[in-house]
């Protein structure tokens, strides 16, 4: 299967990660690929980048981008990849690789935590004021949660859960209300 051997898996993460420094806009330079191999061009992908804090709009823009490539992504790469029966990475642990590469390249943080469904790892639990609010107003219907503090523009948006994703997260549930998980991106923002 597509995700079952590790180059497999190192490929897919660095397609993505590249296909999010290039839909995002934070690409440095254009790779030619007929001039350049594809080793070249996936240490010029990951390279890591001297990102300045940017303006509370401008990081809004680019969280919003990001976070509706990795939602669509995670939903996607599930469909048509996970099989709870091959014992192959949920994608979200997968998209764990990505977020770790964008942190050391970017400086950009992410994390999943949970809104109105049970959280698969304990880890995501919603644990600060600012977490615990988030959920709380996705929870109630919002799609999109911010705060700027200390330089960092934080911005949490719904991830929704479609049924498959249920069958994990709402193993009981009795009621087909929409269930909803939350992916923070945390950006450095100038003080401006």
């Amino acid at each position: 299967m597509f995700l079952n051997s590790n180059l497999s898996r190192l490929a897919f993460v660095t397609l993505i990660v590249s296909g999010f420094f290039a839909a995002s806009g934070f690409a440095e330079e254009r790779v030619k690929e007929d001039k350049v191999s594809k080793k070249e061009a996936t240490a010029r992908a990951t390279q890591k980048v001297d990102q300045k804090p940017v303006s509370v709009k401008e990081a809004r823009g680019q969280a919003r981008l990001l976070h509706e490539v990795l939602h669509s992504t995670l939903l996607i790469v599930h469909r048509k990849y996970y099989r709870e029966d091959e014992k192959l990475p949920i994608p979200s642990s997968v998209l764990d690789d990505v977020f770790e590469e964008m942190q050391q390249n970017r400086n950009i943080k992410f994390r999943w935590i949970s809104v109105n469904a049970e959280a698969m790892n304990i880890d995501h639990e919603p644990k600060t004021k600012f977490e615990k609010s988030a959920a709380e107003a996705l929870s109630s219907g919002k799609k999109e949660f911010e705060q700027v503090e200390k330089g960092t523009y934080r911005h949490v948006g719904a991830i929704r859960l479609p049924s498959q994703c249920l069958k994990c997260h709402m193993p009981n549930r009795r009621s087909t209300d929409t269930r909803f998980a939350g992916l923070i991106i945390s950006l450095p923002v100038s003080e401006k």
